[in-house]
Parts: structure tokens; C-alpha cells; sequence
């Protein structure tokens, strides 16, 4: 076990610690020497009431917390709930970080999102630029709701010298991943859409757009180590990229995944659906400057460790079905 003397006798809460992201963080901080870890799971604390809030940080005393609970969806759950999306989101985090603050919690990290960086962001995005434009219509609610915790992160640094920073991770994937047809990102969706059509013989899988926009991936567990090296080494104002800086597009990625689950068939692009935002790549350089991070996982390793996840995910539900 690697050990770190940032945690020993802390009190870490990590909320969506149970989710897909959470549970590698909870998993590193674990490994890394964290004795004291809360989860805080929904069906107990609903973060959106400050009631539950206040339960929360008086029944558990944190001295961190890491804050990962979010309302996330793909382009299709933002287009249909807009306000849930930007409402649940701010409340959640504007008033975790405020009663955080209140009861003396030592360090926050409010976890961003790419979502916040304008539609037409010079690639690769710098961290100077956020401001710069709005975001992409489609999930501009959501990255807006988690924008404003960076405003509210320096503003309690200036005024209170409260210890919050602001990560801004680029999309995740990995083992554990939200692989529902509805609300499923791109990765989770490919990888079960070429499986399925594999299964049942399909010639082709219908995907959305063209196929030309770029995205940057980071693959869970490195994404865990950088927000685990965060907390332990960075106090300051400015906000921070966490990627891979590998920029694919979305049509490469589709003839990856094909490839890697053995779907044959052809890729049609319906384009009558939305793109989403043309290209996203970052710039990643002041993670590594400001506490050493760079991330480890190639695309294709991470692609491979997903979708033997999902595939034994598959065949234990398979196996549990009546006959």
C-alpha cells in the first residue's frame, strides 16, 4: 500500500463515491494511506437539501471533501432536462462548498467539467480561455452549474482563504461506466451498441452526427491519481485540466471500438442528429506543473480493460436470467 502522510488522521468524504468515478477515487485514497473515507450515498443525503447537508457535515465532521456527486448525461439527458441539469448541479455544489467552509472543512475539491469551456475553444483548450464564450448549447445548463463553483471557489479563497480548487477533467471511461442505451456517454454507448449488433448479426450500427468531432478520453484510474495528487499537493486559485492529451475523433474511435469488440459490420452516420461540440483537446501542462501529474493509460489499453468489464458485466446478468 503506497502511503501519504496528507491523509493520515483526516476524515475524507467523497460524494458520488459510490458512482463511477467515486469509487476509483475511494479505491486510491484507500491505497494511498486514507483511513477515514465517507461515502455518502443518496438514498440518505439528498445534496440538493441544505438539511441533508447539514446532517452530513455534522453527523461526519469531514476535514475534505471531494465532491463528485453530479446529475450527468449524454447530449440527449441534457437536451431533454435543461433545468434539472443546471438547478440540482449548482445547488448541490454552491451549498456543500459554502457549509463546508462554515463548519471548517480544510480542503474542497469541486470537480468541473470539459462542459464548461466555450463552444469554440482554441485547441488545445487552455485553462485561460473558460471564459472566453458560452458553451455548447446542448449541455451549456450543466457546464455552467459547475462553472460557477469555480467563481465561488476563488471567491471564498480571496475573501475567507477557504483551501478549494477547481480540476477540470476531460471525458472519463473505464471499467464501472454508465452503459444504459439513454443516458450512456459515447465510449459505454459504442462498445454496447458494437456488441450487441455483433450478437445479433446486424450489417450496421446507426451512429449520431458525422462522425467529426474530436474528444480527448481519460481513463478512470488515471483520472482518480490526479485528483488523489490534487488534494495532497495543489492549494492555489487556478483551475486545472486533468486529460490524456490524445485527441481522437469520433469516427476513429467508432472503427476503434468495431474493431476491438469484433463488430464487422458497417458504421452509418445519421446526421440529422447533433455533433455536439466540434473538437475538444486539452492542454494539460499545469497539472503537471502544479502537482505532477500525467496520465498513463493509452486509448487502446483503456478500450480493451472497458470492454472486458462490460462483456463479464453481460455474462453474470446472462447467467442469473431464468432459462
Amino acid at each position: 500500500m503506497e502511503t501519504n502522510s496528507f491523509w493520515h488522521g483526516k476524515r475524507v468524504c467523497v460524494t458520488g463515491g459510490a458512482g463511477f468515478l467515486g469509487s476509483f477515487v475511494v479505491e486510491k485514497l484507500a491505497q494511498r494511506g486514507a483511513q477515514q473515507i465517507i461515502v455518502p450515498h443518496i438514498e440518505q443525503y439528498d445534496l440538493v437539501q441544505r438539511a441533508d447537508i447539514l446532517r452530513l457535515l455534522e453527523g461526519t465532521r469531514p476535514d475534505v471533501i471531494i465532491h463528485l456527486a453530479a446529475l450527468v448525461g449524454g447530449i440527449e439527458a441534457n437536451r431533454q432536462r435543461p433545468a434539472e441539469f443546471f438547478y440540482n448541479n449548482l445547488l448541490m455544489g454552491v451549498q456543500l462548498m459554502h457549509e463546508a467552509w462554515v463548519h471548517g472543512v480544510s480542503k474542497f475539491v469541486a470537480i468541473g467539467t470539459i462542459c464548461a469551456y466555450p463552444k469554440f475553444t482554441p485547441i488545445p483548450f487552455k485553462e485561460e480561455n473558460l471564459w472566453d464564450g458560452y458553451p455548447e448549447e446542448t449541455n451549456a445548463p450543466y457546464g455552467l452549474a459547475k462553472k460557477m463553483l469555480l467563481v465561488q471557489a476563488q471567491a471564498y479563497r480571496q475573501q475567507y482563504g477557504f483551501n478549494a480548487i477547481f480540476p477540470l477533467p476531460v471525458n472519463l471511461y473505464g471499467p464501472r461506466d454508465n452503459f444504459d442505451p439513454v443516458t450512456s456517454h459515447v465510449i459505454p454507448a459504442l462498445i454496447r451498441k458494437c456488441l450487441e449488433a455483433k450478437q445479433r448479426g446486424d450489417a450496421e450500427v446507426v451512429l449520431w452526427g458525422d462522425g467529426s468531432p474530436t474528444r480527448e478520453f481519460l481513463y478512470v484510474e488515471d483520472a482518480a491519481e490526479g485528483l488523489a495528487l490534487a488534494t495532497e499537493r495543489y492549494d492555489g486559485p487556478e483551475p486545472f485540466n486533468l486529460g490524456s492529451g490524445q485527441e481522437i475523433s469520433i469516427r476513429d474511435l467508432a472503427e476503434l471500438i468495431a474493431r476491438l469488440t469484433g463488430f464487422e459490420g458497417r458504421i452509418a452516420w445519421d446526421t440529422s442528429k447533433p455533433n455536439g461540440q466540434p473538437r475538444r483537446a486539452l492542454d494539460t501542462s499545469r497539472a503537471r506543473e502544479f502537482f505532477g501529474f500525467e496520465a498513463h493509460t493509452p486509448l487502446e489499453e483503456g478500450l480493451k480493460r472497458t470492454i472486458a468489464w462490460y462483456q463479464a458485466e453481460r455474462e453474470v446478468k446472462n447467467l442469473g436470467k431464468p432459462g
